[in-house]
């Protein structure tokens, strides 16, 4: 005879625990202390076993109806519906340890492993731990598209564009590791392709007209401030390296003799080796400076320690000082302008790119250019400086 909603409800504590049946193994269990609780007795491999539903009302007896059908089609498949219980449980339990953080922790140890710069890996750990706070403690599995939204727009609307874009694809390269270390299936920031605003970019201020360039660079000539600071000036300028670059060099990278600047990998943007061809006149501004580094390693050193680079600011202050505005030129204009001009001479972009040191995403044509265009790009760099000299020709 088969339970109703009646019997259950108007089932009383007795002495002693005793059951109510449905029909097909299921059954009510009631407690002398009044508690009721579902149970499923069955059979698997010729052994009596109990499977635990719940407790009675929180599940109805439709529900545990259910329950009950759904178990003895386990059984039939030959699994036993209490290991099945118990799998699930470890899983969740798992699943629920995969927390965001624990992924972005092993995203960023990996950074770290594969040489990563400094100032990359302090970004992505300020974007990953601080702008991402909200979704840490989120199992990564459960994420959704909806709840990464919610958190990049609110970064939006405070006015940075630029860095809910940086965070949405940092917060995608944390999911795609855990798509390939098995703890979920999906990238939930891909559906949120042009979700976003564009940021509001504003390119590096740049000469680009040959006489203004010209004259910015007699402006260097006279500059009297630190003698480090005029030099390392104009060997950005003749060199086209990032400031960054210029400011770190050391005496060990230079080579007289063959004319190169060896920038380690470590201390370039693109994290791989880059040889600057050095010109006769950027060969001469290090002779000029070198006595200035005699006692350290450093060629450009800080007025306050010959062991301390230019502080980053250095370059643009001086800049300043020579009557300069933040929208007139930056010391990283200077390869925007390199660029510029070279391209309406008509030399070749891509020996102009070999040498800015722009990353080739094609792995092959990288090492076809790395391998080829040496000798145009020492042809190219001696050019380029004589075209220097010859701008300042008032």
């Amino acid at each position: 005879m088969v339970l109703t909603h009646f019997d259950i409800k108007n089932a009383k504590p007795a002495e002693k625990p005793y059951k109510l049946f449905d029909g097909g193994g299921l059954y009510l269990l009631v407690q002398p202390s009044g508690n009721k609780f579902w149970r499923l007795k069955y059979r698997f491999l010729g052994t009596e076993r109990v499977l635990s539903f719940g407790a009675y009302p929180l599940f109805s007896l439709a529900e545990m109806r259910a329950k009950r059908d759904e178990a003895k089609k386990l059984i039939a498949s030959g699994t036993d519906p209490n290991v099945k219980k118990k799998l699930d449980r470890i899983a969740a339990e798992t699943a629920a340890q995969n927390t965001f953080s624990l992924i972005a922790d092993e995203f960023l140890a990996n950074m770290i492993a594969k040489g990563a710069s400094a100032a990359t890996i302090t970004k992505n750990t300020w974007l990953l731990k601080d702008i991402a706070a909200p979704i840490a403690n989120r199992p990564i599995a459960e994420i959704t598209p909806a709840e990464i939204l919610d958190l990049l727009k609110r970064v939006e609307k405070s006015g940075r564009r630029e860095t809910a874009r940086r965070l949405r694809g940092t917060i995608g390269a944390v999911f795609r590791l855990a798509i390939v270390t098995m703890r979920t299936t999906s990238d939930p920031t891909y559906a949120l392709k042009g979700a976003l605003l564009r940021p509001n970019t504003k390119s590096r201020a740049a000469i680009t007209d040959e006489k203004a360039f010209g004259a910015l660079l007699r402006a260097i000539d006279a500059f009297d401030g630190w003698p480090t600071i005029g030099a390392a000036l104009k060997f950005c300028a003749l060199t086209c390296a990032r400031p960054g670059e210029v400011r770190g060099a050391t005496r060990s990278e230079i080579n007289f003799e063959k004319a190169i600047w060896r920038i380690p990998e470590e201390r370039t943007k693109m994290r791989r080796q880059h040889d600057v061809p050095l010109s006769r006149q950027a060969i001469a501004v290090l002779r000029d400076i070198w006595p200035m580094s005699d006692y350290g390693e450093l060629i450009f050193p800080s007025i306050r320690s010959n062991r301390k680079p230019l502080s980053e600011n250095a370059f643009n202050a001086a800049l300043r000082r020579l009557g300069y505005g933040p929208d007139e030129v930056t010391a990283h204009g200077f390869r925007s302008s390199a660029s510029t001009i070279l391209n309406e001479h008509g030399f070749n972009p891509d020996v102009i790119e070999a040498i800015l040191g722009h990353k080739n995403e094609n792995t092959i044509r990288r090492a076809y250019n790395r391998a080829t265009y040496w000798s145009e790009r020492v042809a190219l760099m001696q050019k380029w400086a004589d075209l220097l000299d010859e701008f300042r020709e008032p």
